[in-house]
Formats: C-alpha cells, structure tokens, sequence
C-alpha cells in the first residue's frame, strides 16, 4: 500500500511537468518493488532450479 509520503516523495522527484500516466507508471514501479522485498522478507521466494523446472513445464 502507498502512503502519502512515498506519493509526495515521487512527485518531488517527477520533473515540473509531468502526465499523470507518469505519475501512476512511477507509482506502479515503486509499489511493485516494495512487495517483492516484503516477500522477500517474509520468505515467499523461488530458487532458479525450481524456476527452471516450472519453466521447462510451461515451455514443453
């Protein structure tokens, strides 16, 4: 979840100008980014080997 802090924090960032499919792309990224390092935290990972392996399933 966002908070208005990492919004006002990205905005300050954005250059003067900006579209607001910008803003929402940057705002995708940066939440995307924090829940793959809350799953890293928390356990919810894949080794390579078992990527390989479902990859070799869907690629059959």
């Amino acid at each position: 979840m966002l908070t208005k802090e990492v919004v006002n924090k990205q905005i300050k960032e954005l250059p003067d100008e900006f579209t607001l499919d910008e803003l929402i792309e940057r705002l995708l990224i940066v939440e995307k980014v924090n829940l793959g390092l809350k799953d890293i935290e928390e356990g919810r990972t894949v080794s390579e080997a078992e990527l390989d392996k479902r990859m070799q399933k869907w690629f059959a």
